[in-house]
């Protein structure tokens, strides 16, 4: 199912964008933010390897123990095989646009996007993800995919260890 993936992808991407429909610069990047949303015990420990408050991921007791969606160790730390099908069919819907400028894959929403992640975000149903994508994008937004990288390397380097493909446990 990847509409669960579609709509967070949604929402990180107006937060990490803004007000200004600022894209996101390429894909490590967006795997790199995405990677400490999904996982808000991570995102915990990323905060406060930042030098930031880590009360900020609000980390509910049920999603300690619970993580629901798997991300495998691959050449770059994290990723989900299938963020190209999932940008593909935001692109496809209209909702996401990606430009090549250089060697960089520009992500943005488009006009239809933002208007759906805006309603989205109004939802009781994602307030918790609205939020923490918010803090998720102040805190590391402005790094570049190889310095999210970098620091999540350093920040959780029991990745490193991992052989790629394993799908990661933390």
């Amino acid at each position: 199912m990847d509409e669960p993936h579609e709509v967070r992808l949604l929402i990180l991407m107006l937060a990490a964008g803004k007000k200004s429909g600022k894209p996101v610069d390429g894909l490590t990047k967006l795997a790199k933010l995405d990677f400490l949303l999904r996982y808000p015990n991570c995102l915990e420990r990323a905060l406060k390897a930042a030098g930031r408050d880590p009360a900020g991921a609000m980390v509910q007791p049920y999603e300690r123990a619970n993580i629901e969606t798997s991300m495998v160790r691959f050449r770059y730390g994290p990723w989900d095989y299938r963020y190209r099908r999932w940008l593909s069919l935001l692109v496809a819907r209209e909702f996401a646009s990606a430009a090549v400028q250089g060697r960089t894959v520009k992500l943005r929403l488009t006009e239809t996007g933002r208007t759906v992640a805006e309603s989205l975000i109004e939802q009781e149903a994602f307030t918790d993800l609205a939020r923490r994508s918010r803090v998720v994008s102040q805190a590391f937004g402005d790094k570049s995919g190889t310095w999210l990288k970098d620091f999540i390397y350093a920040t959780f380097p029991e990745l490193i260890g991992m052989r790629w493909g394993e799908e990661i446990v933390l």
